[in-house]
């Protein structure tokens, strides 16, 4: 598919070389090739960076929203219990798919690979 963007192909899970075939198989796997035009994802690997990002954006969306209800509305533990930690939950998984396929798409789009010492 020619003009396509590698990172929105990226974030959406699609392979960053044809923006067709599924980047993933699973929920974080990455696939070994790209069904749609056999690009070689296997050398791919985003290693702790989506991680990181997920868990600094999370962190910083529900820590405000924490501390923003308990001074307007001082509820008790419990109920900070119930509401937040699951909000965490989903707010981290749901973000570390997208956050995992950009980093892959900007490996693709930079020409990057692992640096050996060897080479």
């Amino acid at each position: 598919m020619a003009g396509h963007n590698p990172y929105l192909a990226g974030a959406t899970g699609r392979c960053p070389n044809c923006g067709e075939g599924p980047l993933f198989e699973g929920f974080l796997k990455v696939s070994p090739t790209c069904e749609a035009c056999d690009y070689d994802l296997a050398k791919a690997d985003s290693g702790d960076g989506p991680a990181v990002f997920v868990i600094l954006i999370g962190g910083f969306i529900v820590a405000f929203a924490a501390l923003f209800t308990e001074v307007a509305y001082h509820p008790p533990i419990w109920v900070h219990m119930v509401v937040w930690l699951p909000l965490t939950l989903v707010v981290c998984l749901g973000l570390l798919r997208p956050f995992k396929g950009l980093m892959l798409a900007a490996q693709f789009s930079n020409k990057a690979s692992e640096s050996r010492h060897g080479d």
